[in-house]
């Protein structure tokens, strides 16, 4: 949950705070300042899922900004930040934490849904003081309007928050966007779960010409509701495990939405997983 308020200190590293973004009767001690941007609050969240387990998150919010106490000094930001791991360990190549890129994608994706004209948009290298210095941006609508800014959160302000980098952020200004126009029909709203996802990784030992993507599409259909993920990080082959054969192993991702799962529901939920993998690739379990 984020709030519309921060700690003076953490307000600070945003820019300067007029007196009138002083509250006098805070909801707590440490909410004492109206924000003067959406990635404070995001960023204070992504370090909190950190801490609980959750490194490789991506969050964003939509809300207000304050720029001082009167009506036209506010305004509605989205904003979104991202931490850890873009791309997690796979068979064939390694892991990739998160960069400037990746901001600047979600960013342009935003825009293009919004019906932003991103095909002409500049890229100038003056973003705000909080993101890094040569890896950060800002996307203008000509000289003027910045309808954008994303990068790597600065260093120093992770330090200050007591977040654990890389952050990589963006910030889409709507009242800076062109008029939008009618862009069709919608995609529908997404629902998340409460639940705690598992993951469990499975090896199984197949005849060498049977391609992963089988074996993957398999494990994905044993429970289209419980399973939602599936992923190789190993190919191995060797005499051990006789001729022709090889083994090809999985992390695959189960994301209850009515309840925490219990040992017998993973276990259930692998039973049939097993049972699909082994159908349609005539694999077995490695031991």
């Amino acid at each position: 949950m984020t709030y519309s308020f921060l700690t003076a200190r953490d307000a600070k590293l945003f820019g300067d705070i007029p007196d009138s973004l002083r509250l006098v009767n805070p909801i707590s001690a440490d909410l004492d300042v109206m924000r003067p941007g959406v990635l404070p609050n995001l960023i204070a969240a992504l370090g909190r899922n950190a801490d609980r387990g959750y490194p490789d998150a991506a969050l964003f919010e939509v809300g207000p900004a304050f720029a001082g106490d009167k009506p036209d000094e506010q305004s509605v930001a989205a904003g979104g930040v991202r931490g850890g791991q873009a791309v997690a360990k796979t068979w064939g190549a390694a892991a990739r934490t998160i960069d400037a890129y990746d901001a600047k994608a979600d960013a342009l994706a935003l825009l293009a849904a919004l019906g932003a004209p991103v095909a002409n948009l500049q890229v100038m290298t003056d973003a705000p003081a909080y993101y890094h210095p040569g890896r950060s941006g800002r996307l203008c609508l000509g000289p003027k309007a910045t309808l954008a800014a994303f990068g790597e959160v600065h260093p120093g302000v992770l330090k200050a928050m007591d977040v654990k980098g890389p952050v990589a952020g963006f910030e889409v200004f709507f009242d800076a966007l062109p008029p939008i126009k009618n862009r069709g029909a919608q995609r529908p709203p997404l629902t998340l779960s409460p639940f705690q996802p598992v993951s469990r990784d499975f090896a199984f030992v197949v005849d060498a010409g049977v391609e992963a993507g089988v074996l993957l599409r398999a494990a994905r259909g044993a429970d289209k509701k419980l399973i939602t993920d599936a992923t190789v990080f190993d190919v191995f082959a060797g005499a051990s495990l006789g001729e022709g054969k090889k083994s090809v192993a999985i992390t695959v991702t189960l994301q209850p939405t009515e309840k925490t799962l219990t040992d017998a529901d993973i276990e259930a939920a692998a039973g049939k997983l097993v049972a699909a993998v082994t159908k349609a690739t005539g694999g077995v379990l490695r031991g």
